[in-house]
């Protein structure tokens, strides 16, 4: 079953009197518990397809389903409910709250979601102890390494169950050990609850893991392979 479906997406942006064509007539579809790359270098339009399945940014031709619904179908707020409840966020800037503690940031979105306070205090705590940061719930991001927060980053998205985990260039600002680490940390996460994760990347190593490759060059799917089981 596809959890995304994406169907001739096209985005363009205008940067000055420079109209720039950012994706054109992307056709996809990711099947639930895929664990997949959208790679290719800077510039070639992986990160704005990771924003428009993310509901970041909204296309201005095609169609994409998450879940079976059609974003072209949803409001503002039911868009914004979506993001909330079914899709997790990892950002290559890891954009915790500086003021709150590692359980707090954690926390947040829960709280969004109207989750009591003791569950969500429970909840956070576990997840961060399955992702190696126990003890470490009352510390703030600067008491943090850069891989400390990224796990964070990625407890925060996986804490409330979301049907699926965009992660745009994860490792990226991590050496290559901690970047391994986490990626064998979301590599468990994809077979034990079947999270979803979509990367996007231009480094080989995340490619390495990923069981999918989708390259995008110049806004097209250039290749799209599966790896062999």
């Amino acid at each position: 079953m596809a959890i995304v479906e994406c169907k001739g997406l096209s985005k363009t942006y205008q940067q000055g009197k420079l109209t720039v064509q950012a994706l054109s007539d992307v056709n996809l579809s990711v099947a639930a518990g895929g664990f997949v790359a959208l790679a290719g270098p800077s510039g070639s339009g992986k990160t704005t397809l990771l924003n428009l399945i993310g509901g970041l940014d909204r296309a201005d031709a095609g169609q994409i389903l998450v879940d079976g619904r059609d974003y072209s179908l949803l409001t503002r707020a039911e868009m914004a409910d979506l993001r909330l409840r079914r899709i997790g966020f990892v950002f290559q800037s890891y954009n915790l709250i500086p003021v709150l503690s590692a359980v707090e940031n954690v926390e947040y979105v829960m709280l969004l979601q109207g989750v009591s306070a003791t569950e969500r205090r429970g909840r956070a705590r576990r997840i961060l102890d399955d992702v190696g940061l126990a003890g470490k719930y009352d510390r703030r991001p600067a008491e943090l390494s850069g891989g400390q927060q990224q796990r964070v980053a990625v407890a925060r998205a996986i804490v409330s169950g979301p049907s699926i985990v965009l992660a745009d260039e994860p490792t990226a600002n991590l050496d290559s050990k901690t970047g391994e680490g986490l990626l064998q940390l979301m590599q468990w996460m994809n077979q034990e609850h079947q999270v979803t994760f979509i990367f996007s990347t231009h480094d080989r190593m995340v490619m390495d893991y990923a069981r999918r490759i989708i390259l995008i060059r110049d806004g097209r799917v250039a290749e799209d392979r599966e790896k062999a089981a």
